[in-house]
């Protein structure tokens, strides 16, 4: 059984910084392709970052400078370190393996930036 497990959400001030993780079971996670995906209240489901099994790396512009996604295939997890944070950025993040079409999801993790 497939199972994405977040974690590190919570609330923050606008500027500070969270670290998110997701720990991956039942897949064989260091062929796998990650990516965080998040969803603010009103709005679609929206790529943040992906890295490919061999670490190659893609942000959407909104979080580009600020968050950093990486991997340990050690530990079958991947991070999102999150920088600088926004408003903007009060969302629910999932992580997903595989891609959107056909990978797998996590039940997600809330960020909010709120003063």
């Amino acid at each position: 059984q497939v199972q994405l497990v977040e974690s590190g959400g919570g609330l923050v001030q606008p500027g500070g910084s969270l670290r998110l993780s997701c720990a991956a079971s039942g897949i064989e996670f260091r062929i796998y392709n990650m990516g965080w995906y998040r969803q603010a209240p009103g709005k679609q489901r929206e790529l943040v970052a992906t890295i490919t099994y061999g670490g190659s790396t893609n942000y959407a512009d909104s979080v580009k400078g600020r968050f950093t996604i990486s991997r340990d295939n050690a530990k079958n997890t991947v991070y999102l370190q999150m920088n600088s944070l926004k408003p903007e950025d009060t969302a629910m993040y999932y992580c997903n393996a595989g891609g959107t079409a056909i990978g797998y999801w996590g039940k997600g993790t809330l960020v909010t930036v709120s003063s």
